[in-house]
């Protein structure tokens, strides 16, 4: 489907965030991340200086042993700079609906951590955060075709085979229902999670976006407001 492509995201600023607090706030954002069942632990570490088209100075495939939260930090304690940028790959596990099935499983999939000093790429946490989280694809929380909220219902012709099959499912109300339900779950896990990110860090600011959406915060609200 078209809108596959899109991504959601969400960006942290701290109070806060000088060279000599940068692991204690990197590990209690670590701590705060809803590990997949399936697959736990942080499985990517690399570690880049000065702006993003560096090459990384450390770059780990943790797979075959995933890290929790303290082994990360210490992995980076010897590249404690501001001017350096902390890259964290793990899964967490989110609802997907088969449309062929009608049934909803939960999988796990693909979360994107950058944590940014204050000297790295000339600033650029004033623009993006301190933190910033790849959440995954926008649809987990959006739903696809405009289907979902106070006014769902297509909002188009299909864009594809594979989303013309999808919408022939989703006209069995059931199906809707569950279609509804699965994507509410989601965006409850999200706000958890940045309620938890909240609770932990000196929080100044959180924005959730997608690249698809004009306001994602509002769109969530909306899916989860609807009945």
């Amino acid at each position: 489907m078209a809108a596959m492509a899109n991504h959601s995201y969400l960006n942290v600023w701290c109070k806060d965030f000088p060279e000599e607090l940068i692991l204690e706030r990197l590990g209690e954002f670590l701590e705060t991340v809803p590990f997949s069942a399936m697959k736990p632990g942080f499985t990517y570490l690399a570690i880049r200086a000065v702006d993003p088209s560096e090459t990384a100075v450390v770059e780990q495939d943790l797979r075959a042993v995933p890290h929790d939260a303290a082994g990360i930090i210490e992995l980076v304690r010897e590249q404690l700079h501001s001017d350096t940028s902390y890259e964290i790959g793990c899964h967490w596990d989110l609802a997907l609906f088969d449309a062929v099935t009608g049934k909803s499983k939960a999988e796990p999939q693909p979360v994107e951590i950058l944590c940014r000093g204050e000297d790295f790429d000339s600033g650029f946490w004033r623009e993006s955060g301190h933190f910033e989280v790849n959440l995954g694809f926008e649809h987990f929380f959006t739903g696809h075709a405009g289907l979902l909220g106070m006014r769902p219902g297509p909002k188009g012709p299909a864009q594809s085979p594979e989303e013309a099959r999808f919408l022939e499912a989703m006209a069995w109300p059931e199906n809707l229902e569950k279609y509804q339900q699965q994507t509410r779950e989601n965006i409850r896990k999200l706000q958890d999670w940045v309620r938890r990110i909240e609770s932990a860090l000196p929080v100044e600011k959180v924005r959730l976006w997608s690249e698809g959406e004009e306001n994602f915060e509002a769109r969530l609200d909306e899916i989860v407001a609807a009945r």
